[in-house]
């Protein structure tokens, strides 16, 4: 019996863990964690919700609230979605707690002890307009290396690039678009330079390493380490523990990894052995594994280890099985990119261990795995219910019904042998691809041999043999219990509850946990009454092109922000004009509103645009988009997004956006209607109830209906506020 930490990517509490979480780094090390106690291991798995950093202080400042309530709710709601899907943790806790504040203070007042830290004067980006120094996600522009727009302070997270302050290019506040300046400012640096040769050294035999994880890390090494602050202006997070540094918290990509050690010594405070962590941190024999998305990789394979190596006697980090990203129509699943699959609203709809199977099946071990609602239905109909629990549910009801009990075995070695060979080889298999965490291997040596199963089970034929031979058709199912036996104890990492039906309906007293691996192979007693089965799964239907669980459709737009630059007759038509639009680039756009508005009054107006419209040429001049409008009658007025927004800035509600082409006649389905603001109810020429930002102060919104009948509406709106319309419009004017 060995003992293996399990260390666990934290996610950020600002918002609900989504699929994408689950894939990444949720699922992984349960199923991980699961097996090496099958195994008879002791397991130590931890992890948390991150309640510092900017993604909090973005969120209450959306909320009007303050970050200690955001993280506090989301923790609350992240941590039953986790239980929910029985992800089991040895201690799921957070990073705003006593203990986790004096861990970090020992930490760093070590490293600074030892001269890993330094304090320098360092140039950052300070937003004139909003008066204060910007963390990290507060300033957005262009990757120097990859030339993502999107890149963010202090990280692309494209390529994975890390900047100094002044690299990025085209730099802008989030908040208020000012081009931010560069200011002096004090922070401590941890001296990551120093470690470049131990970190070389340390990786050279990582050979069990996923090469993405390699190559990542050595491509790091190679470019040469540059030390990296670890202190920021900012009033939420970690002070940092010194006289003096008013104002300053510890950056929480810092605080975060030491989350590591501060949960495993509060476990083992919880416990009652103090020193209980002290087995799983400074014993060499013990290995430790970090479960995290591939955009986590560098501080996991470099700069925790550094960290490690710079406190001394701590174990480093033995395996870093990191996972690629899962997808959803292409684009990565991210909250922050709204392209989210919330898990509390999933489990409303869909038992854990239906999307435990799932995500196994569709893990991104590799390279990203791409998820839709059609695949979904397809895995879990065509594989879970058909192969798996068709089989547990034709053996165990069949061998139920005319026996009651486990029938004698009473044929030959050669079809024991049979069927034993084809459980160990899979066994093996399984073990293999487990120990090396490979789990969608894993998973699909399972379903082979589920499937050998019904194959087998087909050529017994025991609905016919019974007739002929009652003694013979109970040896054969014996084996095949057997198989089933087999079946569960392999799939109780991956479907922790439907296995231990599976158990129970074969009389079995112990839970599969107590049988252990060795119940894989192991003998059934004959006459062992069983009990009565149940099917373990039912084919499941979702709506096709289904985007978010709701508001399906809403993500085949792509809505922007422009400003309309320039605006001049069409050449070729009296009624159109021609407009320069400003979306982040500059666009196109041929509108029919010339009877409406004047040139001067178009020029300059900021405007919402279909940005992603296929182009088409109108009246001989092309158009790349089309500005929404709302239109009742003779009178037709232009939607507005928030005033302080800028070009460039989604339209996106909260939900995700597409950024494939459509036709107008797709767009055209889609139900868009000015909305008469009263509280949380909308008049869309009847009540509906709001969904997403709505601001009291607004009379007219522009809100989306899912159906022409639902009862609900969402909001159009970017991260400042909500689109919104003339007041002389209507409540339940088209817009278009």
């Amino acid at each position: 019996m060995a003992k293996v930490l399990v260390c666990v990517a934290w996610p950020y509490a600002n918002s609900p863990i989504h699929l994408g979480h689950v894939a990444g780094s949720l699922l992984p090390p349960d199923l991980y964690s699961r097996y090496r106690r099958l195994r008879g291991d002791e397991v130590l798995m931890v992890s948390g919700s991150d309640q510092h950093g900017t993604p909090i202080t973005v969120r209450a400042e959306k909320e009007g609230t303050t970050p200690l309530e955001v993280a506090e709710r989301y923790h609350e709601i992240n941590k039953r979605a986790i239980e929910g899907l029985d992800i089991e943790f040895s201690l799921f806790t957070k990073t705003h707690t006593e203990n986790h504040f004096r861990v970090v203070s020992e930490v760093f007042l070590e490293l600074l002890k030892k001269g890993y830290l330094y304090e320098k004067s360092t140039l950052q980006y300070f937003c004139p307009s909003c008066d204060k120094f910007l963390p990290d996600r507060y300033v957005e522009g262009a990757c120097p290396s990859c030339g993502n727009e999107k890149a963010r302070g202090d990280q692309c997270e494209k390529c994975g690039k890390t900047f100094e302050g002044g690299e990025l290019v085209e730099a802008k506040c989030v908040h208020c678009a000012t081009v931010p300046e560069l200011r002096e400012t004090k922070h401590h640096f941890i001296r990551l330079s120093e470690f470049q040769e131990q970190l070389i050294d340390w990786i050279k035999d990582k050979e069990h390493w996923r090469p993405s994880v390699q190559l990542f890390t050595q491509n790091w090494l190679e470019a040469g380490l540059e030390d990296r602050p670890i202190t920021r202006d900012m009033e939420w997070g970690i002070p940092v523990p010194l006289p003096g540094q008013e104002g300053k918290v510890i950056y929480v990509w810092f605080d975060a990894v030491i989350g590591y050690l501060s949960a495993s010594k509060e476990w083992a405070q919880l416990s009652g052995d103090p020193d209980a962590w002290k087995a799983y941190w400074t014993d060499p024999a013990v290995r430790s594994y970090y479960f995290l998305g591939k955009d986590n990789i560098p501080f996991h394979t470099i700069i925790w280890p550094a960290i490690l190596m710079g406190c001394g006697g701590l174990n480093l980090p033995y395996d870093v099985p990191a996972n690629e990203f899962l997808t959803f129509k292409g684009d990565k699943v991210s909250k922050s990119r709204g392209t989210t699959i919330d898990i509390p609203s999933l489990l409303k709809r869909f038992d854990p261990d239906i999307i435990r199977y799932y995500v196994a099946a569709n893990m991104p071990e590799n390279k990203d795995a791409d998820f839709s609602w059609e695949d979904f239905e397809v895995k879990i109909n065509n594989e879970l219910v058909a192969t798996l629990g068709n089989y547990y549910h034709r053996v165990l009801s069949f061998t139920y019904k005319h026996f009651g009990e486990v029938p004698e075995f009473v044929g030959t070695a050669e079809e024991r042998e049979e069927m034993m060979n084809a459980i160990r080889e899979a066994r093996d298999a399984v073990a293999e691809a487990m120990d090396g965490c490979h789990f969608k291997r894993a998973l699909k040596t399972i379903m082979d041999l589920a499937q050998f199963g019904n194959r087998h089970f087909d050529s017994v034929g025991p609905w016919a043999l019974i007739k002929k031979d009652r003694q013979a058709c109970g040896s054969a199912l014996h084996l095949h219990l057997m198989l089933v036996k087999a079946l569960a104890t392999l799939t109780s990492p991956y479907l922790p509850s439907s296995s231990e039906k599976a158990w129970t309906f074969l009389g079995q007293e112990s839970t599969l946990q107590q049988a252990g691996w060795s119940a894989v192979d192991s003998d059934l007693e004959a006459h062992q009454k069983l009990n009565e089965p149940k099917p373990l799964f039912s084919k499941i239907e979702v709506e096709k092109d289904e985007g978010d669980p709701v508001y399906g459709g809403f993500e085949t737009l792509n809505l922007k922000v422009g400003r309309i630059v320039k605006a001049q007759d069409h050449p070729n038509a009296d009624s159109l004009l021609l407009l320069e639009v400003d979306i982040g680039k500059t666009i196109q756009v041929v509108a029919g509103l010339k009877a409406y508005y004047t040139k001067e009054e178009m020029e300059g107006r900021k405007v919402v645009v279909v940005s992603n419209l296929k182009p088409a040429k109108l009246r001989g001049e092309q158009s790349q988009g089309m500005l929404l409008a709302a239109d009742s009658g003779d009178l037709v007025k232009l939607a507005s997004p928030p005033e302080d927004s800028v070009p460039g800035d989604a339209v996106s509600s909260g939900l995700r956006q597409s950024d494939r082409l459509i036709e107008f006649k797709d767009f055209q389905k889609l139900t868009l209607r000015v909305a008469a603001v009263d509280g949380n109810e909308l008049d869309v020429g009847r009540t509906v109830r709001a969904k997403g930002l709505v601001e009291l102060k607004a009379k007219r919104v522009v809100a989306y209906l899912p159906t022409p009948d639902a009862d609900e509406a969402l909001v159009l709106s970017t991260d400042k506020g909500p689109v919104t319309v003339d007041d002389a419009m209507p409540g339940g004017a088209t817009v278009r």
